[in-house]
């Protein structure tokens, strides 16, 4: 159980904060269907969506990849970013058996 709760614990930390609560908005995958690619956001897609400057969504992106609420591909330059379902969900389940 200890590791689970460490890793709710990451996931908790990482949301905990506004900004990447609403980039993860942004990635669900409905929104993303209404993009321009339905492989996931690019940092450039997403700076320009929430206004803020791209070392600032690389900052985020990372800990919420470091959290594995989030997944990247490579496509030549660029990299996408898709938040994964499972891992959404599990912090709700993991949140209810803990509380």
């Amino acid at each position: 159980m200890k590791a689970a709760t460490d890793k709710l614990s990451l996931a908790l930390r990482a949301v905990a904060d506004p900004t990447r609560r609403k980039i993860l908005r942004l990635l669900h995958p409905s929104t993303i269907r209404k993009g321009s690619t339905p492989d996931g956001w690019t940092a450039s897609d997403i700076e320009q969506r929430i206004k803020l400057a791209q070392p600032t969504i690389s900052h985020h992106m990372k800990i919420l990849k470091n959290a594995g609420l989030i997944e990247t591909s490579k496509e030549g330059t660029w990299v996408r970013y898709r938040r994964i379902e499972v891992a959404i969900r599990a912090i709700r389940k993991g949140l209810l058996e803990e509380i």
